[in-house]
């Protein structure tokens, strides 16, 4: 299972995933969570432009991940996208449960303040269900 939010570490990530599916011949499950409502900012903006552009940039990243999974498809990689409004740890560890997930895959976090609060990778590996291999 791979988590993916359209920054260039999660989709190096998903490529990552992609490839080691295929090598294996196994089922690979690709995971967005959306924000709610276009995500903080949104919330904070009141003539709504915030949040139409947040939206349309989560839309944005589903379509590239849709486009993600047809070509895995097309050189044989079972593969399936799974979109979720929620948590982005939340909803990885709820999607890893349901599917059974043998291993998960995500991209570092380039963030300063994840240095010092914790980024999602490091949260996953805390929570220490499931291997997780964290992509650069």
């Amino acid at each position: 299972m791979v988590g993916a939010d359209g920054s260039d570490t999660s989709m190096r990530a998903v490529a990552y995933a992609i490839g080691f599916a295929r090598r294996q011949g196994t089922r690979l499950v690709i995971v967005y969570a959306r924000t709610p409502g276009g995500g903080i900012g949104a919330m904070m903006d009141t003539t709504g432009t915030g949040q139409a552009a947040a939206m349309g940039e989560q839309d944005r990243i589903e379509v590239m991940l849709r486009e993600l999974l047809e070509q895995a498809l097309a050189i044989g990689t079972r593969t399936e996208l799974v979109v979720r409004v929620g948590d982005p740890f939340q909803v990885l560890c709820q999607v890893a449960r349901e599917v059974r997930a043998d291993c998960l895959v995500v991209g570092s976090s380039t963030s300063f303040g994840h240095r010092i609060a914790g980024s999602l990778a490091v949260r996953l590996v805390r929570k220490a269900h499931w291997p997780v291999t964290v992509v650069p």
